[in-house]
């Protein structure tokens, strides 16, 4: 939608789509993993129920404060061993902060920066997540699958 200022000058509105994804990217600058940033902003009806990012739990020490990344210090690529991750991700983190706030998830959009992997996958589906809107992809296959068997729309915006 154009709108006109004043002094006659087109202003262009973002969608929707490109307003809360922009937020999502905002929330990923608070990440605190070394080797990829995270942003998830939880939404229903147009409002913002909660925002999560990458990082380690709350009184432990991030990947950024100890100066390494235990999984690329150990070669594990991207993907696996999460177990090792000192973080956990932006979906899980989304998640935590609506339940520590009294905030249902339930029929909810989630827009992420990035594609979950299939432990955030499984995580969202229980969550009662009914969409999720993605920046960009994730190579991992089980994690579509399981979203599609789940019948929860999985869309990508630029």
């Amino acid at each position: 939608m154009k709108v006109k200022s004043k002094k006659s000058k087109v202003k262009s509105r973002p969608s929707w789509d490109e307003y809360f994804m922009e937020m999502a990217h905002l929330v990923a600058k608070r990440a605190t993993c070394l080797r990829r940033s995270v942003g998830a902003v939880l939404i229903k009806d147009k409002h913002i129920l909660a925002t999560g990012y990458n990082g380690a739990p709350r009184g432990i020490k991030h990947c950024l404060d100890i100066g390494y990344c235990m999984r690329e210090k150990l070669g594990i690529p991207s993907g696996q061993r999460h177990e090792l991750c000192r973080g956990l991700h932006a979906e899980q983190n989304v998640i935590i902060q609506a339940a520590l706030h009294g905030v249902s998830t339930k029929d909810s959009i989630i827009y992420l920066t990035n594609q979950p992997c299939i432990i955030c996958a499984k995580m969202l589906i229980n969550a009662g997540i009914k969409e999720i809107v993605i920046g960009d992809g994730y190579p991992d296959k089980m994690a579509k699958n399981f979203l599609k068997e789940a019948d929860i729309k999985m869309r990508r915006v630029k």
